[in-house]
């Protein structure tokens, strides 16, 4: 048996045969050619056909992965219209008079060189979509045909990574998992992977071995390891796992459309956290009542200059209109701290946790800060907005909070734009400051989300980026749960709702815990909703309320 491991980005346990992908080597035939003319209009043509390619692609996976994911195909064809890599294989046809096939593999070596140079991770990775772009062009022009990737059994895929275009061109039906050598959890491969809900593994060094094709495997979703060929001993245990995971989901799955109440009636909501507009599709495949917190950064930390606020409000109205009408909590930018953003131009700090960051920067920074209101304002009419605000630690924060939401909405008055007048405005509580005065602030605000994260580090002074600094960073801490609890007495005693969007609010041992302090809600990641909901429709909570609440 030989052991792979790798980081896993897709739960679940896959028995089958492994396909080991492998790409036919591009080999690029330099020559020269006597008219530049008739080379460049063979290039056009070859980027009509790919355009029409890729909106055929993107047609067949709406259907397959939803629009949010198919928007890939989009961009692409979005990148054979980009000025530059347009003008730049035309003038390298023209001033070297080669083919355009060379000037294709070029112009893709050269702009793939300049995507993995960015600093911003995500732009990184776009180098991969450069790249499968420029293949496309390359075979269109050179008389070679994709074609489609054939097998007839159901099989565990095996690559170094997977462009968009590879993904859909595979059987659905027989993909058992995923397994890449690269890849990260934001690649087309993990993101394909938990919206099909099937095993995922990137990482995985060694696993692109041609010698493993057709062999016998298991992939383990839950603990990021390949067995191959494995031994009857593994064998057995991972089938008994298999067993167990397939009983519990089919359980689960008897729970969707049904209320999140307790047994003596007491309800809450269990909504999920999203970090982009990709993530809906698994926030409604696990039947979640709604998002409590949508991370805004990811489009700063996406871009390389601050997005405009037409760019943000497509997206905030992608989100709100997706979720018809269940509500749909906006963060504001948190930027700062660990979630550095180049163009933001920050000062170094010797201490970013507690320097400028979040709501620190909207206040000192109004400009960006009036332009993501301005976007989420808009787009409010498209769905149930409620918006909240990162990092308070003081009234006047709030205060000055509002009052730039009413210079906003004055604007948008005068420009005669629509709005929504039911918008629900929060903050999270995330420093021992916005807890101890919630009272205060919850006179000014509809709702409060606890940022337990957050929270933990500021009540505990442990660094929770620290990997050292292990039991000292105990987010069960008494301290933490008292100030939760302060937290929801506060704000009920004056008419505001309470949730927890924090990493706390996913742990099942504190389920019971939360329900008998009174938590109106729980924002979880999206396959935490059901297990969550089993745990509540199980609890009485006037039956442990009293030795709960003792024993904090």
């Amino acid at each position: 048996m030989i052991t792979v491991s790798g980081k896993a980005v897709c739960a679940g346990v896959a028995f089958g045969p492994v396909f080991v992908f492998s790409r036919e080597e591009s080999t690029i035939k330099r020559y020269h050619v006597e008219n530049s003319e008739d080379e460049i209009e063979r290039f056009e043509q070859a980027r009509t056909q790919a355009i029409s390619e890729l909106d055929m692609l993107y047609n067949k996976a709406i259907g397959e992965v939803g629009e949010a994911n198919a928007m890939i195909f989009q961009i692409h064809q979005m990148m054979l219209e980009d000025l530059d890599y347009i003008e730049s294989i035309k003038n390298i046809i023209t001033d070297q008079l080669i083919n355009a096939e060379t000037a294709v593999g070029q112009t893709c070596d050269n702009f793939v060189q300049m995507f993995r140079a960015m600093d911003d991770a995500y732009m990184r990775e776009r180098s991969a979509d450069v790249k499968d772009v420029s293949e496309r062009l390359i075979k269109i022009l050179s008389g070679r045909d994709k074609g489609n990737i054939i097998y007839d059994n159901p099989v565990i895929i095996i690559a170094d990574d997977l462009a968009p275009s590879e993904t859909v061109q595979f059987d659905k039906e027989k993909i058992l998992a995923f397994v890449t050598e690269g890849g990260s959890t934001n690649s087309h491969t993990s993101i394909l992977a938990r919206m099909m809900n099937i095993p995922a593994v990137i990482g995985a060094k060694g696993a692109l071995d041609p010698s493993f094709n057709g062999k016998t495997a298991i992939a383990d979703g839950f603990t990021g390891t390949l067995y191959i060929d494995p031994d009857e001993d593994t064998i057995s245990k991972m089938t008994e796992k298999k067993r167990e995971i397939e009983e519990q989901t089919k359980l689960l799955q008897q729970l969707k459309g049904q209320k999140s109440i307790t047994k003596d009636g007491q309800k809450i909501e269990l909504c999920a956290n999203i970090g982009n507009v990709h993530d809906v599709g698994a926030v409604l495949n696990n039947d979640a009542e709604g998002i409590g917190l949508f991370r805004s950064e990811f489009l700063y930390l996406e871009s390389n200059d601050y997005p405009s606020e037409d760019i943000q409000f497509a997206a905030y109205k992608s989100v709100l209109s997706q979720m018809v009408n269940k509500r749909v909590i906006i963060r504001t930018l948190d930027i700062g701290a660990d979630k550095q953003v180049d163009y933001f131009n920050m000062p170094k700090e010797e201490n970013p946790a507690m320097g400028i960051r979040a709501i620190r920067i909207c206040l000192t920074r109004p400009d960006i800060f009036k332009t993501q209101l301005r976007a989420l304002y808009r787009a409010s009419v498209f769905g149930r907005l409620a918006i909240m605000f990162p990092m308070i630690a003081s009234e006047w924060e709030i205060l000055k909070v509002l009052e730039i939401i009413e210079n906003v909405k004055n604007e948008l008055d005068s420009e005669g734009l629509a709005y929504s007048k039911n918008i629900e405005l929060g903050c999270m509580i995330e420093t021992p400051a916005a807890a101890v005065t919630s009272d205060i602030l919850a006179k000014h605000l509809d709702f409060f989300s606890i940022g337990t994260n957050d929270l933990t580090q500021y009540t505990l002074a442990a660094d929770r980026q620290n990997p050292d600094i292990g039991e000292f960073c105990d987010s069960h801490h008494v301290a933490v749960l008292r100030f939760i609890n302060m937290v929801i007495q506060n704000a009920h005693a004056n008419g505001t709702w309470v949730g927890i969007c924090g990493e706390l609010g996913s742990d099942i041992t504190l389920t019971e815990t939360f329900l008998a302090m009174g938590i109106d809600e729980l924002s979880v990641t999206p396959s935490a909703i059901l297990p969550i909901r089993k745990k509540v429709t199980e609890t009485d909570v006037s039956a442990i309320k009293d030795i709960v609440l003792k024993n904090i």
